[in-house]
């Protein structure tokens, strides 16, 4: 997340310490990962990092609408939809879970459907709150590029305005 400074410091003061698991899976929307795609795409920014842990929709609603500052404000939520179903099956799961997004409408996508789907929910409401719509961008798996199709991996990609 990025935001403006005094919003973003107001914030940040606000926030409780976090410790930050290194289990694998996580490093895929780690920082690490995030960074370096922020750099290639933005002059220069103010970063703010959130963990979401097991807060809800509304909680995270909260936290992004304390540093939301208008439009230079740019929110980052990664995550992965469906993991490790047959192709078709994922297709289907991840089409269900993008309608989801796509609408704005519901705010209770499953784990089973988006591992992130905390922050996602929180950002469903909190989008549906600041009367932005959706636009998918693209929705794949890994049997689309480059994996078998036994047991794919759902991924997604929205922008919000």
């Amino acid at each position: 997340m990025i935001a403006s400074d005094a919003k973003a410091r107001e914030a940040i003061q606000s926030l409780p310490q976090v410790a930050v698991s290194d289990h694998p899976h996580l490093r895929e929307h780690s920082l690490e990962v995030q960074i370096p795609f922020l750099q290639t795409v933005l002059d220069d920014f103010m970063l703010l990092p959130i963990a979401v842990g097991e807060s809800t929709a509304a909680e995270v609603a909260e936290v992004l609408e304390r540093v939301w500052d208008g439009e230079e404000t740019v929110i980052v939520i990664s995550s992965d939809l469906s993991h490790y179903h047959p192709y078709d099956t994922a297709r289907r799961i991840d089409e269900q879970t993008a309608r989801a997004i796509d609408s704005l409408a519901r705010t209770d996508i499953l784990p089973e459907e988006a591992c992130g789907c905390r922050p996602i929910n929180g950002m469903i409401r909190a989008a549906r709150d600041h009367g932005l719509t959706a636009k998918r961008l693209d929705l794949r798996n890994s049997g689309d590029t480059a994996g078998p199709r036994d047991g794919v991996v759902g991924y997604g990609a929205w922008e919000l305005r």
